[in-house]
């Protein structure tokens, strides 16, 4: 079973989303949260599977409580979607730094929303490739300037490459065509290059990519 956290100051908004997930066999709401300070003490008390967290709320914005859930180690298994009004707020790309595993539009498809929050449970990030280079290409200029990762150094050729792929936002499958692998070992690889550098999720492997000078906006085909 899915448990999901419902942060935002909006009840209808929050009703809504109950509804939605409410209705499926595989997902439970675990409670609701109308600002960011509650988000992150339900997210402690409970550890849901996903929190859905809106950015804009009173007491403590989305950004700074995402940030609380992703730096305590305690909550490492707790994911973050962030839900946004429009597809290229300007927050998205310091949600994304925050650690957030994704974000959704608000008035998206109940079918996409359902999808979004089983993608994000099982450990996957929420960036179809398009979306990954739209972010990127949108946010690049804003970030601070890029600097060498420590622990990149750690990479063997083979994993730096799937790495320089993954931020230019191929899903494993295109990543296995374009080198020449299984997909399970192009899946492998990248589990691997989380574990050295010790990163939640895809999400993060593409913010670091950039932030680490691997890609810049340019190569964004």
């Amino acid at each position: 079973m899915i448990r999901v956290l419902l942060a935002d100051d909006q009840t209808l908004v929050r009703a809504g989303f109950r509804s939605i997930l409410g209705s499926e066999d595989d997902i439970e709401i675990a409670a609701e949260a109308p600002d960011g300070a509650e988000a992150v003490r339900r997210a402690a008390e409970l550890r849901p599977d996903v929190v859905l967290m809106d950015i804009r709320m009173p007491n403590l914005d989305g950004l700074e409580a995402t940030r609380r859930i992703a730096t305590d180690p305690k909550l490492a298994a707790v994911k973050v979607i962030i839900l946004t009004t429009f597809d290229l707020d300007d927050y998205v790309y310091a949600a994304l730094r925050a650690g957030a595993s994704g974000f959704l539009v608000k008035d998206t498809e109940p079918t996409e929303l359902i999808h979004a929050v089983r993608v994000v449970a099982r450990g996957d990030a929420l960036l179809a490739p398009a979306i990954t280079r739209r972010l990127i290409a949108e946010f690049a200029g804003r970030a601070d300037r890029p600097q060498p990762h420590p622990r990149l150094n750690s990479l063997t050729d083979r994993e730096r490459e799937v790495l320089t792929l993954v931020a230019r936002g191929l899903s494993n499958d295109e990543i296995a065509a374009r080198l020449v692998l299984s997909p399970a070992t192009a899946k492998t690889h990248v589990s691997r290059i989380m574990s050295k550098l010790a990163v939640r999720d895809r999400a993060q492997l593409v913010v670091l990519a950039y932030e680490s000078a691997l890609i810049t906006p340019g190569w964004l085909e």
